[in-house]
């Protein structure tokens, strides 16, 4: 199915690193790691299109500015609200050169883009969004964890390297769950799961965590969470390797009302083994469509998938 972004988008690759989608009631929301912004596509007929761009600072205050990218990796849409969560994560700098003494340097460089600390949650009025909350400057997620036991010790690892490292979210009722790439521990991938509440600062509107939050450990066979959505009462989760790897892929199914805290192999459904490129073709967003297909975004698409219209193809399941 094709997705189809204006000549600003396609400037940005907005179309080519897409990491997040859901659907809206007339076509879908979309947003790329690579921007400070979210798109609106409508369906009309026979492709998504007539993009809209939403600029994130135009409803929250961005740590860092307007301009820096949010690395927007999951988006939720539930009671009336569009969240979007960046990944939290730092970044090591990439190897550029092929001299061994400016590649080492970089190699032990990491940054940290505070923009990337967002977690905001924005009421929808007609497909726009309104005014909305933010969790920012001491309050995202990772000072929540700085003591926690099991991700303490690697929220100063960059995501790629086994860091923390967030890549989904899913709003179920007042229970937010995250879906983290990194750490997985011995094999096993965490997803927090948050109650949040609203604080009224200094005439700002702001969500807390309300504590303690929760943390579910998924037997996923070495793999990390990409993303996730909801369907009924199950969550899917598109599952992916947390290093610098193509695959495997898969989605799978868990039932938290029947498993929560730690859910071995055995309590996990595989739903789908996705196909995936060499150094392309990396699934990155997950969405369930109201005809109850599935509909799957890459990040680092193949040329096959890119359009003449400047459109990107996504893929379409029956499960």
């Amino acid at each position: 199915m094709e997705l189809r972004f204006d000549h600003a988008s396609q400037a940005s690759q907005t179309h080519t690193n897409l990491s997040a989608i859901r659907q809206s009631a007339t076509g879908l929301w979309v947003a790329g790691d690579e921007t400070a912004s979210f798109e609106h596509l409508t369906w009309t007929g026979d492709h998504f299109g007539e993009q809209r761009t939403f600029l994130l600072a135009d409803y929250v205050d961005l740590p860092a500015g307007p301009e820096d990218e949010a690395d927007i990796e999951g988006m939720a849409r539930a009671n009336g609200y569009l969240w979007l969560v960046g990944s939290h994560s730092l970044k090591r700098k990439r190897v550029k050169s092929k001299d061994p003494d400016k590649a080492a340097d970089r190699l032990a460089t990491v940054v940290k883009e505070d923009n990337r600390f967002i977690l905001a949650r924005l009421p929808l009025s007609d497909e726009a969004p309104g005014p909305g909350a933010i969790l920012a400057g001491g309050h995202d997620l990772t000072s929540y964890l700085r003591d926690d036991r099991h991700l303490g010790p690697f929220l100063a690892l960059p995501g790629k390297d086994n860091g923390f490292d967030v890549e989904g979210i899913a709003v179920v009722a007042e229970r937010v769950y995250i879906g983290l790439r990194g750490p997985v521990l011995r094999g096993w991938a965490v997803v927090l799961e948050l109650e949040l509440r609203r604080l009224d600062d200094a005439g700002r509107r702001r969500l807390r965590i309300r504590e303690p939050y929760r943390k579910h450990f998924l037997d996923l066979g070495g793999l990390g969470v990409r993303d996730l959505c909801p369907d009924g009462d199950s969550l899917l989760l598109l599952t992916g390797p947390t290093m610098d790897l193509d695959g495997p892929v898969r989605v799978m199914r868990w039932r938290p009302a029947e498993r929560q805290g730690v859910v071995p192999a055995d309590e996990l459904e595989t739903v789908l083994d996705l196909p995936y490129g060499v150094g392309c073709d990396h699934p990155e967003g997950l969405a369930r469509l109201e005809d109850g297909r599935l509909m799957v975004v890459y990040d680092s698409p193949s040329p096959a998938r890119i359009t003449p219209a400047g459109g990107v193809l996504a893929d379409v399941f029956t499960i």
